[in-house]
Parts: C-alpha cells; sequence; structure tokens
C-alpha cells in the first residue's frame, strides 16, 4: 500500500456536468442547465465554485469535465484553465454510470493506477478546507481498495436525499474516519426519514465517489458487464483519431443506469464500499426551496431575491424571487412563495411545492412547447 500523500498524486477530479435542473425552471434550461448559474450569490457559476474547490487537491491539469456537446462553448468558457484533453464530451444524457465510467475507463488507460473522484458541478458546499481534508481521507480508503462515498451529516429529517447507513470504523492509513457502509437506502417518507437522523447511524448519499478508476470499473463490469464492454471501446478509441465515429456508434446505446445502482449499492452488500462522514454544510440545490434557504440562513420569514436589477417590493412576505427582467414585483402577505419570472415564462409556486416544478417541464414536453424549455 502507498502512503496517503502519494495516494494524492496519483488523484484525478472529474467533474460530471450535465442534466438541466427541470426543478429549477425556467431559470434553468436545456441551453443553460443550473451548473451554469450564480445560486449563491458568490459572482460564480455552480460551475466555477466546484472546479475552485478542486484545484487545491488535483492542480488545474488533473480535472476532467464530462459534459453534453452542447455546453462546450459555456464549460470552457467558465473554465479557461480547463485542458482540452480533459474535456469530455456526451452526444446525449445517459445517466452517471455512463459519464463518471467514460471518465473513470479514459483516465484508466492514460495513467493505470489512477484515483478518482466525482463530484457534481451544480451542488453547493461551504467549509471548502474541511470538504478537502474529507477527500483527502476518501483517496486514502480508495488507495486500500475501497470504493468511497462522503456523507453528509443530516441537518433535518429531509425526504428530498437518499441515505447511507453507515457501520463499524475501518483501520485504514490517512482516514481515521472511514467507516464501512452497511446499506444505501432510497428516499425515505418522513416519519422514516426522523427514525434515520435520531439513530445517529445515517447520512445522506450526496453522490460523491472517490476510487482507483480500475476498482470502478470491476465493479461496472460485475454488475452491468455490456455497458463495460462499451465504455471500455469508447476509452480505446478516445484519443485516436477514430473517436467520433465509435463515439456516434457506441454512445447511444449505453444502457442509462445511475452509479449509485451500478456501482454504490453492489459494493455496499459486498462490502466494498467505505464512507467518510462529511462535516461540511452541502446542499444539492434541487429546487427553489433550497435556493431560498441557502439565501436566508434558514429563517423561514426572509424573502430572498436572486437576479441583477430585480425590482421587487415586499410586505409582510418570505420565500424566493428569481428575477430575470426589469418587471417590478409586488408581494404583499405571502409567506413561502416562490417566484420565478423570465422574458418568456413565469413560475408561481411555494416552497412545500417547489418540488413539483418538474412536473410542470414534463407536461410542457407533451404539450410540444420545447420553446420554453
Amino acid at each position: 500500500m502507498s502512503h496517503p500523500t502519494d495516494a494524492l498524486t496519483r488523484f484525478y477530479g472529474v467533474i460530471p456536468a450535465g442534466g438541466i435542473g427541470s426543478r429549477l425552471w425556467p431559470l434553468s434550461r436545456a441551453d443553460a442547465p443550473k451548473f451554469l448559474h450564480d445560486l449563491t450569490g458568490s459572482g460564480q457559476t455552480l460551475l466555477r465554485d466546484t472546479w475552485d474547490r478542486l484545484v487545491p487537491l488535483a492542480g488545474d491539469q488533473r480535472i476532467m469535465v464530462v459534459t453534453g456537446r452542447a455546453h462546450r462553448a459555456a464549460v470552457e468558457a467558465q473554465l479557461p484553465e480547463l485542458a482540452d484533453h480533459n474535456v469530455v464530451l456526451e452526444s446525449e444524457p445517459r445517466e452517471s454510470s455512463a459519464a463518471i465510467g467514460l471518465a473513470a475507463a479514459i483516465l484508466q488507460k492514460r495513467e493505470p493506477g489512477v484515483i478518482i473522484g466525482a463530484f457534481a458541478a451544480d451542488h453547493v458546499i461551504k467549509n471548502a478546507a474541511v470538504f478537502r481534508q474529507g477527500v483527502r481521507e476518501a483517496i486514502a480508503a480508495a488507495d486500500a481498495g475501497y470504493i468511497v462515498t462522503l456523507g453528509i451529516q443530516p441537518s433535518e429529517p429531509s425526504i428530498g436525499f437518499g441515505y447511507i447507513k453507515s457501520a463499524e470504523p475501518l483501520d485504514i492509513a490517512g482516514a481515521p474516519t472511514a467507516r464501512s457502509v452497511a446499506s444505501f437506502v432510497e428516499k425515505p417518507d418522513l416519519a422514516t426519514a426522523k427514525q434515520y437522523v435520531a439513530s445517529g447511524d445515517y447520512l445522506w448519499n450526496a453522490g460523491m465517489f472517490i476510487a482507483r478508476a480500475d476498482r470502478i470499473l470491476e465493479e461496472i463490469g460485475t454488475n452491468e458487464p455490456e455497458l463495460l464492454a462499451g465504455l471500455l471501446t469508447l476509452a480505446d478509441a478516445w484519443d485516436t483519431p477514430e473517436r467520433g465515429a465509435v463515439v456516434d456508434r457506441i454512445w447511444p446505446n449505453l444502457k442509462k443506469i445511475a452509479i449509485d445502482y451500478s456501482v454504490a449499492e453492489p459494493a455496499a452488500a459486498a462490502g466494498r464500499l467505505a464512507v467518510i462522514p462529511g462535516q461540511f454544510d452541502w446542499d444539492d440545490v434541487g429546487d427553489f426551496a433550497s435556493i431560498a434557504k441557502i439565501h436566508s440562513g434558514g429563517r423561514k420569514r426572509d424573502l430572498a431575491i436572486l437576479g441583477e436589477g430585480a425590482r421587487v417590493l415586499s410586505d409582510s412576505s418570505s420565500g424566493i424571487v428569481v428575477s430575470h427582467t426589469k418587471r417590478v414585483i409586488a408581494l404583499i402577505g405571502v409567506e413561502d412563495i416562490v417566484v420565478v419570472d423570465t422574458p418568456d415564462a413565469l413560475l408561481v409556486t411555494t416552497s412545500a411545492n417547489a418540488q413539483k416544478v418538474k412536473a410542470v417541464v414534463d407536461a410542457l414536453k407533451l404539450s410540444g412547447s420545447s420553446d420554453v424549455l
């Protein structure tokens, strides 16, 4: 086993930047997904924030971004340091197993023994130094042969996240807080979530995975052999003139499956998954209620206002207003409201119903109203 410092030198960051964030419509669109927005008031997009968190760990030449062909120009504009050979373009979305698996296959072919860490482009993380310490522990555990996830200490019994049940501590040099994982649990109902949080044995699943690339590929091959075969074919052609033709032939036929199901769940069942409890604030910004919470510091009586030049008048109101127009928006005596005003679409709902915005997007697709998606 190598020294933890040696393992860090073999680390490569991977940023999957896909998905349109349909619960953030009409702000997030197919041509401007949520990772290309500043949703925290930091002055930077979520993608740029993610990059900046990883550079101190990996360096700007050891970060790969997996994104859609349509987003290449926007991604490269946000990340001018991103090396051309570290841009992996998807011809169409095929879920996280394909995106992360392809990155693993390419990097393993280029650099056998590489350790990769996959971190979504659209998450909000505070306490970046604490986050990086957790990743360093995860890298040490990955070097020991585990597939590792960062679990988040629950701040409330949320029904919007999956949960990780942690088990006994693992004796791994460089990873003092690492624990084995007993199981992954899908999004529970509220009563079950309350039990999980009260037990102290469960962490939120934030979807951050760190492992040797060969271990990820091995796990995919055990559970989804056809998917692995396609990924290896793509990796063999990736740094050759045949890449385009092979991608067009192979990529659209890859199975759509989340990495939770192809890697994490079976690895947990086999005792090959470890978790590092994260002591940092984290949010996946899954809906407008999440954004309101970030901007109000959890104070439900506050009204969060986003948008340069937003013109909002408020009297005894709370929630969030996102304005990308010059329209005056007046709120009087409404609580936990969500108003999103764009030039061609207006959304009005409540924080309690914020998760249902995806159903509106689905209905617009069915009605053929693709011009606002």
